[in-house]
């Protein structure tokens, strides 16, 4: 007499096997690794046609100034200009010495791109810098999550792969962001980040530029009645110039008889926050380093001169990409608040200084 199968036994030997295996052996961070290293290849791909595509963009840029081989151009500067950080366990000068590193390097690119578009006038060759510091920058991220992805692997890693996957959608949306960036610079279109200097554009009128320091100038008007010196990169071509140098040679030659300083900038919003919004405080409104935040905060506390900031809030991805209506909306309420604050803050008689921060690509 044949007898059935007994189910519930099965099921039960069944169960608590697959209990033991999930309990005390390493298949469940297996399953994890497989999981997370299987998302991770799928961005890594996305990462790939994002650098290629920018590539492709800039050899199209390259070629059409006038470059005989832009893959050369390109990949030799891919590979090279990288910064090391100076020793900050001994704090001593260290703004002096990464002020010196930081345009060390700056002379070195400027140096390597008119060497290879020796034709090329300054605001294409600013262009082209940044066309190149683009496509430079998305290779630097393709390999460093290649890096992680590979070292994850590698030691079986799978919370560091984790980790990586948690975090790539933001990266991949960074990259494409980055990406998109090159046209605003190949076309010579203003981006977000161009907000600061743009409200500086609107408040000069007709004021004649003065260069006062490299890529920075700096107009002086009468606005009701108050004595109005505004400083921005020079422009149209892409540069943020050195606003902090350029700020203490103003305040140093009116001996700091300044009733206030303004600074108005891009700054970073948080996801609740709308694009555009306008919002005013105390400080150095400046995204640097630290050498020309350090230069405003310090000729500030020298002559005890008030220093205010006012800020235009986007996104990342909406800093480096052409500017929006939101953001030039948010300018021109930037450019109220501002007036507002020489003519209610400052008498008349009195010099304020003003500094629009940010890059002049397509802001004359």
């Amino acid at each position: 007499m044949t007898q059935g199968i007994d189910w519930t036994s099965t099921l039960l030997v069944l169960l608590i096997l697959g209990s033991y295996l999930l309990s005390f052996t390493d298949l469940p961070q297996r399953m994890q690794l497989w999981r997370y290293s299987s998302y991770i290849r799928k961005r890594i791909v996305q990462l790939t046609e994002i650098e290629e595509d920018s590539r492709r963009k800039a050899l199209k840029h390259l070629k059409k100034v006038g470059v005989s081989d832009p893959k050369a151009v390109i990949d030799g500067f891919v590979n090279n200009f990288f910064l090391i950080s100076p020793v900050d366990i001994e704090p001593t000068d260290i703004i002096k010495r990464l002020r010196h590193l930081l345009r060390g390097r700056e002379e070195s690119v400027r140096a390597y791109v008119k060497e290879k578009l020796p034709q090329a006038d300054d605001i294409t060759l600013q262009n082209s810098e940044v066309i190149l510091e683009i496509t430079s920058a998305l290779t630097l991220i393709n390999k460093i999550i290649k890096h992680y992805y590979k070292l994850g692997l590698k030691y079986n890693n799978w919370i560091l792969m984790m980790q990586l996957a948690l975090e790539l959608q933001q990266i991949v949306s960074l990259a494409k962001s980055y990406d998109d960036a090159m046209d605003s610079f190949t076309l010579g279109k203003p981006i977000g980040d161009g907000a600061g200097p743009l409200v500086v554009h609107y408040l000069k009128g007709g004021a004649k530029p003065k260069e006062i320091a490299k890529e920075t100038v700096v107009y002086f008007a009468e606005v009701n009645g108050r004595k109005v010196y505004m400083i921005k990169a020079k422009g149209p071509g892409s540069t943020v110039g050195y606003p902090g140098e350029a700020l203490q040679k103003v305040v140093e030659d009116l001996e700091g008889k300044v009733a206030k300083i303004i600074t108005v900038d891009a700054a970073l919003k948080l996801e609740s926050e709308t694009t555009g919004e306008v919002a005013y405080g105390v400080g150095a409104a400046i995204g640097d380093p630290g050498p020309e935040k350090i230069a405003i905060e310090r000729v500030a506390s020298k002559y005890s001169i008030p220093l205010h900031a006012v800020v235009i809030k986007m996104s990342n991805e909406e800093a480096i990409k052409s500017m929006t209506k939101e953001i030039h909306d948010g300018v021109l309420k930037a450019l109220d608040i501002i007036k507002n604050m020489i003519k209610e803050g400052v008498k008349e008689g009195e010099t304020v200084v003003i500094a629009g921060i940010g890059n002049t690509v397509g802001i004359a």
